[in-house]
């Protein structure tokens, strides 16, 4: 966490000075910056895909939750992503409509598991 955090800081201290004159450079700073912070991030996304695997394979391959918790991660992750680079780029209403599209998928993908927890409380 420490070297991600200091690549961020080190890239924004660096667009700094560049903000009001040459803009485009401090955009490829920032850029940059993001790119080697992801390519660190594909690390530990290998290990979280790993353990979800583990959990699969205990649930078992027919297991349907699995599947929907890891939409519903991607949903989330994507919509956030896409509305916070709507909103620094000033478009505010873009974003707030990426979030809400986001909230109504998520609902959307988890209405199977509401029906079987609607379907267990009712058969108690």
């Amino acid at each position: 966490m420490l070297k991600v955090a200091i690549i961020g800081v080190m890239a924004v201290f660096l667009a700094i000075p560049l903000k009001k004159d040459k803009a485009e450079f401090g955009m490829l700073i920032i850029l940059s910056a993001c790119l080697l912070i992801l390519m660190l991030s594909i690390d530990k996304l290998r290990e979280i895909v790993d353990a979800v695997r583990q959990i699969e394979e205990y649930l078992g391959r027919g297991s349907v939750y699995v599947g929907i918790l890891l939409k519903m991660i991607g949903i989330t992750y994507v919509a956030e992503f896409g509305a916070n680079l709507c909103n620094d780029a000033g478009y505010r209403t873009v974003a707030n409509q990426i979030e809400f599209y986001g909230k109504l998928l998520i609902l959307a993908v988890s209405i199977p598991i509401i029906m079987t927890l609607i379907e267990t409380i009712s058969s108690l």
